[in-house]
């Protein structure tokens, strides 16, 4: 099999970083040919130093200075949202991993797949506010859309044991005559708050908030670990990436995080992908699928697992899972509005503005405020996600 030649976009954030190490390690199997990140300019210098792609891009202009002074090759520099599309069509790449904090990846990922790039998709908010749009298009041109995320590449992990060789393109929709999936399973670590009493919630902080009991990951994802919405977004992200209805998607807390999520068949069996919560795991099965490569990555210890414990999600206390529910079931521009509305209001709890529950409160609001626009394009989809962005700020901080 040859080398796969990635283009990483959000290559200075956790996933980023975990792509370089995975890149490092498995150097037979995957080259990084681009590099590109929104405004640290000093660590995506030190990060193309490193591993010489040859092509970089940095959004943020103001900083490029900054970033040419620091480096010590001649790469071809892209800049501005502009750049972050031509970065992911470059030439020589095979895949787009896509790791961008928020709505940035959304134009980067079409144009991608417009170029035939296959894409690996760590941001939940492609799939969120587009699925519809990006499947299709991923299904015109025949590219595969590999899941990043741990919970599922978990899925994805076990669908696949499932299939025989050749393997179909993962968009492709599951049957229950084909495949006999019953549910996809979803775990959740539960967040910092998973035992606190919700009469505490009003007086949750942002440090406490931003302690994540399991994964190391940036301020909004943390937050939104913090109030499940992450996991209300996963649960929409999966809808459209196995092509499943939202009932047959579900959430079980697992504070271990050691199971990343599973499949249920209807014969009642179930199967569950395990290992240490590191993002190199799968970062690694999509670059190599349908292979699986050694690596130096820590294989579990049964004999040092005291217990793996699973919950039912407390839905009346954290309503994301719900809101999350109905944004899958009535499709349209909703999940748009519902990711742009916990966007802002994410941001405005950390700016110390608002509460930790009124992040869920502010974006109930601005759902129901919502005309839902079924199929859309892009550009509804963009309105409708600059509109909620609005009434979002309007409400966060009441």
């Amino acid at each position: 099999m040859k080398r796969k030649r990635v283009v990483v976009l959000g290559a200075t954030g956790s996933i980023g970083e975990s792509a370089l190490k995975v890149a490092h390690d498995i150097p037979e199997r995957m080259e990084i040919v681009g590099l590109a990140a929104n405004r640290n300019a000093r660590k995506l210098a030190e990060q193309a130093n490193k591993v010489r792609p040859q092509a970089i891009c940095l959004v943020d202009e103001s900083k490029l200075e900054e970033l040419r002074a620091a480096l010590k090759y001649e790469p071809e520099i892209f800049s501005g949202e502009a750049g972050l599309v031509k970065i992911a069509c470059l030439a020589d790449a095979d895949m787009v991993l896509v790791a961008v904090v928020g709505t940035g990846g959304l134009q980067p990922a079409l144009a991608a797949i417009e170029a035939g790039k296959d894409l690996a998709v760590a941001s939940k908010e492609i799939l969120v506010m587009a699925g519809e749009i990006v499947m299709r298009e991923a299904g015109q041109k025949g590219v595969q859309i590999l899941p990043v995320d741990s919970e599922h590449n978990a899925i994805f992990q076990c669908l696949d044991s499932q299939r025989k060789r050749p393997t179909p393109n993962v968009q492709r929709p599951i049957s229950n005559e084909e495949n006999d999936v019953r549910r996809l399973i979803l775990t959740a670590s539960g967040g910092p708050f998973r035992q606190t009493p919700n009469e505490q919630f009003e007086s949750i902080t942002v440090e406490q908030a931003l302690r994540h009991p399991t994964w190391n990951m940036g301020p909004k994802i943390t937050i939104d670990s913090a109030t499940l919405f992450n996991k209300g977004l996963e649960m929409i992200e999966a809808h459209w990436l196995f092509g499943v209805e939202m009932k047959r998607v579900e959430v079980v807390v697992h504070p271990q995080s050691i199971v990343h999520s599973m499949v249920e068949f209807s014969d009642g069996s179930v199967l569950a992908q395990l290992s240490h919560s590191d993002m190199c795991f799968p970062i690694q099965y999509a670059v190599t699928w349908p292979e699986r490569v050694p690596n130096s990555l820590p294989p579990l210890d049964f004999g040092k697992l005291r217990q793996l414990e699973f919950a039912t999600p407390r839905y009346d206390d954290f309503p994301a899972l719900n809101l999350a529910r109905r944004a899958g079931d009535e499709g349209g521009t909703l999940p748009a509005v519902l990711n742009a509305a916990n966007e802002v209001a994410v941001s405005a709890f950390l700016d110390r503005k608002t509460s930790f529950p009124h992040i869920w409160k502010t974006v109930a609001s601005v759902m129901d405020r919502h005309t839902n626009v079924a199929h859309p394009d892009l550009d509804a989809i963009l309105r409708a996600d600059q509109w909620a962005r609005g009434e979002a700020a309007k409400l966060a901080t009441d």
